[in-house]
């Protein structure tokens, strides 16, 4: 009886797949496999490059898309701890300083207490109050200026086309001159 009991054929692949075992490569291919591969490019650190029309960067390790916004996120980031003092920016006070002046309210306290040991608070002060009512004088004007070009009409149920406007151009004229009477007194007292 030197006939061999196994009757089964081992194929190549069979073979190869022991062979990777015994040499401890269990990920190793065992098949020929045709059809698409994506190529793989590896990026580093500050690399910028545009991939399924959208453009990436690695930042601090992570992949990151780039989009129009993210310097207005930026803007509006608040950090965790003051950039000056190290200090933590948790207070309620602390976020509203720093949007103001770039560091935390404590830091805020210290600033201006130097500014009026050297005598320079009262003009920071009129600076930033200036500040604040020339950026209400433009909103005022913005928001007067839209409101005059807001053609409003409505459709009814029955389908009649309402004009609610109302804004006539001598209507328009008179509140021009208004608000270029209230803006030149406001600026009087700015400067």
């Amino acid at each position: 009886m030197n006939e061999s009991l196994l009757k089964k054929d081992f194929k190549e692949s069979d073979v190869q797949r022991v062979r990777n075992l015994v040499n401890k490569d269990f990920t190793g291919k065992t098949k020929q496999q045709v059809g698409y591969q994506k190529k793989y490019v590896k990026h580093i650190e500050g690399d910028i490059w545009e991939e399924s029309g959208k453009t990436w960067t690695i930042k601090n390790n992570v992949k990151q898309n780039i989009t129009k916004l993210d310097s207005a996120k930026k803007a509006v980031r608040i950090p965790l701890a003051c950039p000056k003092c190290n200090g933590t920016m948790k207070h309620h006070l602390a976020k509203k300083m720093y949007k103001i002046h770039g560091f935390c309210f404590d830091c805020t306290i210290d600033y201006e207490a130097s500014l009026r040991e050297a005598g320079l608070f009262e003009a920071y002060e009129k600076k930033l109050m200036q500040g604040n009512i020339k950026s209400f004088l433009n909103e005022i004007e913005d928001f007067t200026l839209a409101l005059m070009d807001n053609e409003s009409s409505y459709v009814t149920e029955q389908g009649d086309v309402e004009d609610w406007n109302g804004n006539t151009a001598k209507q328009k004229q008179k509140l021009l001159k208004n608000l270029q009477t209230y803006i030149d007194i406001v600026s009087k007292h700015v400067q």
